[in-house]
């Protein structure tokens, strides 16, 4: 899809909508706003567009109910709230959902069924087996056992896994500002139209700030459209109050193109999703051959190991200054790589035997970042 004015033609579309358009100014859930988009979305969904919700709210639902004035800092009760929140919210779109004959399917998801391929496929048969019969998946990050993310929030990142797992045509980020600006709206910005490349974002200013009820600012929202155009699918940036015009494909919010093509689901995983488990110091004609060249790793190129791995676990890859090239599936562990680095292939093989002959990751298994430190 290479214009917004094709949206009302999408085959599939996953919208996203955050906690600050869900809630309002007393922390509460609000039923109003929610069932607005729900209308909206039944509507899509009416004329002929599959529709996978990606929401949050279920911290800031479970708020109230447990007397909190404000989102909890410390992780349990966070978890305490999610527990609470999250089945008063899927209760609630699954009434509105309702009101147009449409069904819901929950579907929460962690860190976890992002970093582990065999859940990844999981998630991706679930979803395309909801969307065959016809119900609206709602996801949601599980928020109730997630430990780590749950203090930076990730559904803006999620949405954007979501929707290369559904093979979406296009992904809606709804947010509690209209559109994406060059600076501080409240200053008298510039709203920016389009954006075709990273060269249309130079200049931008964005916070990481997000409202008292959500976890990410605009920083998250452009992780995760990067994350998505990246990979083929085109998003526009919006508020909760433009999501019909939006989807009809009218001029509102930012429409940023698609500027890579789809990509395998494991090197999709493998460059966002990913925990690294260590790290691999490579010399400069490793980084030549791994960034330039599109090489596999040998063990005569490592320098350095950091961390602690066994084989098949994914680590980075970084230049001796630091500066990380790239991830990988590395195919030893890494109590036993040290005793292989700068040796040849041939050397290792006549030494230890066959098998000692494989690479330390193999092009197949790598992707390239960009992401200094």
């Amino acid at each position: 899809m290479r214009e917004r004015s094709a949206l009302p033609d999408a085959r599939r579309v996953v919208v996203k909508i955050g906690s600050s358009s869900l809630t309002g100014g007393d922390g509460r859930l609000d039923v109003a706003a929610l069932r607005a988009l729900v209308d909206v979305l039944a509507a899509r969904r009416a004329a002929g567009t599959e529709v996978v919700l990606v929401t949050s709210g279920a911290i800031a639902a479970g708020l109230a109910p447990l007397g909190l004035t404000s989102r909890p800092r410390d992780l349990a009760t966070a978890q305490a709230a999610a527990s609470v929140g999250q089945g008063l919210l899927v209760a609630r779109y699954t009434e509105a959902f309702a009101t147009h004959g449409l069904r819901v399917g929950q579907v929460l998801l962690t860190a976890e069924d992002t970093i582990r391929r065999g859940h990844y496929r999981n998630a991706q048969r679930a979803l395309d087996r909801l969307l065959g019969l016809g119900v609206v998946p709602v996801v949601n990050e599980n928020d109730t056992v997630a430990t780590e993310e749950i203090r930076f929030g990730d559904n803006d990142r999620l949405a954007a896994l979501v929707s290369h797992l559904v093979r979406a045509d296009a992904m809606v980020l709804l947010t509690d500002v209209d559109a994406l600006y060059d600076g501080p709206p409240s200053r008298g910005a510039r709203r920016i139209d389009e954006v075709h490349g990273p060269g249309d974002l130079e200049g931008v200013v964005v916070t990481g700030r997000g409202s008292a009820v959500g976890t990410g600012g605009m920083v998250t929202k452009l992780a995760s459209v990067a994350i998505a155009t990246g990979s083929g699918v085109p998003v526009v940036l919006t508020s909760a109050a433009q999501a019909e015009a939006a989807l009809a494909g009218a001029p509102v919010g930012t429409w940023f193109s698609a500027t890579g093509r789809r990509v395998p689901t494991r090197m999709l995983w493998l460059a966002h999703a990913a925990r690294t488990r260590g790290r691999l110091v490579l010399d400069d004609g490793a980084v030549q051959a791994v960034v330039v060249r599109r090489t596999s790793l040998l063990p005569a190129g490592v320098t350095e190991v950091h961390g602690s791995f066994e084989a098949g676990d994914p680590v980075e890859l970084a230049s001796a200054a630091g500066d990380v090239v790239g991830r990988g599936l590395v195919a030893y562990g890494s109590d036993e790589l040290p005793g292989l680095l700068g040796r040849s292939t041939r050397e290792l093989l006549a030494e230890r035997g066959v098998g000692y002959d494989r690479e330390v990751v193999h092009r197949d298994d790598l992707v390239l970042v960009n992401a200094p430190r």
